[in-house]
């Protein structure tokens, strides 16, 4: 497959996981675009915040249901539904992070990848 396909379909990937984290009312949704970066290990980072352990909750399984139902795509990995602080969802070309505010800011993904290109999403009323 085409390098321009394969980003066409990161793409693509990347706007149902947005999709998803809106549909249950996530919080300050950030994508960071990882392709300009020799060393990232993936095209997109989509991160954002939930309230509780069970809203991070129902984030991770709208980005699931949505990715599924728009892409019949599914993690190859998941991590973090036991302790609901963050949960990690590996699409490969795409890692959708879902944290609690506390936990989000003390690992500081953005500042961390601060080199990429970034895109804050508008919170849905």
């Amino acid at each position: 497959m085409s390098r321009e396909i394969l980003e066409k379909n990161s793409r693509k990937l990347c706007d149902a996981i947005v999709e998803g984290m809106q549909e249950n009312k996530a919080k300050d949704i950030v994508v960071l675009d990882l392709r300009g970066i020799t060393s990232a290990v993936c095209d997109f980072f989509v991160i954002c915040t939930g309230d509780s352990n069970t809203h991070i909750d129902g984030i991770s399984s709208s980005v699931l249901r949505e990715t599924r139902k728009k892409l019949k795509e599914k993690p190859w990995h998941t991590e973090g539904q036991k302790n609901r602080e963050w949960i990690l969802m590996d699409y490969v070309s795409v890692v959708a992070h879902v944290f609690l505010r506390d936990t989000r800011s003390f690992f500081d993904l953005e500042d961390l990848w601060a080199d990429a290109d970034r895109i804050d999403i508008p919170n849905l009323i």
